[in-house]
């Protein structure tokens, strides 16, 4: 499977050039390719309770009155530099997003703990072969860096090296991107490097329900089927989910009630870890022509 994984995702790294320098002899022909700034999100999450005694309450009937105070901050930030072209899409992205949770215990105690951390560098490269629908669709190839701001706890900051390579649906009316792709990861969190191979399959997708409102789902579910070592924390599969309902403000500004569900299992651990998450964001949307 990891010499097939290899050989897959290798074949398509190596025609990356060729359909690169065939799409731009074509488009100096027929049509120049359109670069565009799009911000897809930028966006500020909060919620916050505040309880104020609680410690004296701790055996009243009102958990309202015994509860911890709790305040969760999070920021997103969603950017893509896309080049349009008419046999291709070249997208650069970057993704960020960091969030901390502040608790207040009846005692006093305070507490402050991450609930969301990742910075993720892409560029992406997909063909258009074929038409479905209103979609394109073609193979596509992949190059990312994933990091985070802060190591979370005792363990080191993570680092990961993921290339992959697959056949992508994009550019439709509802389905803006749907894929599946054989997955090769470098990972240089620990001292000593680790190779894993997966597969991934992925969605983004938009359904307007009025004027002024959309649905938007994003999500992704990758299972390992190698690893070049052990190592007890690395997963067996990922699988996060995020549906958000989009109500626009004004032209750029929007209020978003969303929930997230993040699912995961490691390789020492029995059982499964999730993060369920119910929340609203003020988040800000706009593409600029750069042509």
């Amino acid at each position: 499977m990891k010499r097939f994984g290899l050989f897959f995702l290798f074949s398509i790294l190596t025609a990356f050039p060729v359909w690169a320098q065939e799409a731009e002899d074509e488009f100096v022909n027929e049509t120049p390719s359109v670069w565009k700034a799009n911000f897809r999100r930028v966006a500020l999450e909060m919620s916050s309770t505040q309880v104020s005694n609680a410690e004296q309450y701790q055996d009243s009937p009102s958990s309202k009155l015994s509860a911890d105070s709790q305040t969760v901050f999070k920021g997103v930030f969603d950017f893509s530099l896309e080049n349009e072209q008419l046999d291709a899409q070249w997208n650069n992205s970057l993704f960020m997003e960091y969030g901390k949770t502040k608790l207040k215990e009846a005692d006093g105690t305070k507490t402050t703990n991450e609930n969301a951390d990742k910075i993720l560098l892409s560029t992406d490269y997909a063909r258009k072969v074929w038409r479905y629908e209103e979609a394109d669709v073609g193979p596509f190839v992949n190059l990312g860096y994933q990091t985070e701001f802060t190591a979370n706890n005792d363990s080191p900051r993570t680092q990961i090296i993921r290339g992959k390579g697959g056949i992508k649906l994009f550019n439709g009316v509802y389905i803006k991107e749907l894929y599946a792709a054989i997955v090769e990861e470098l990972d240089l969190t620990y001292s000593k490097s680790d190779t894993k191979t997966a597969y991934e399959i992925g969605i983004r997708s938009e359904y307007p329900l009025r004027d002024g409102v959309k649905f938007q789902l994003d999500g992704y579910f990758r299972d390992y089927v190698y690893y070049s070592r052990y190592v007890g924390t690395d997963f067996r599969y990922e699988f996060d989910i995020t549906g958000r309902m989009d109500v626009k403000i004004t032209d750029t500004l929007s209020l978003a009630p969303y929930i997230n569900y993040y699912q995961a299992q490691d390789r020492q651990t029995p059982v499964k870890g999730s993060n369920f998450i119910i929340g609203v964001a003020l988040s800000f949307s706009n593409i600029f022509d750069l042509n």
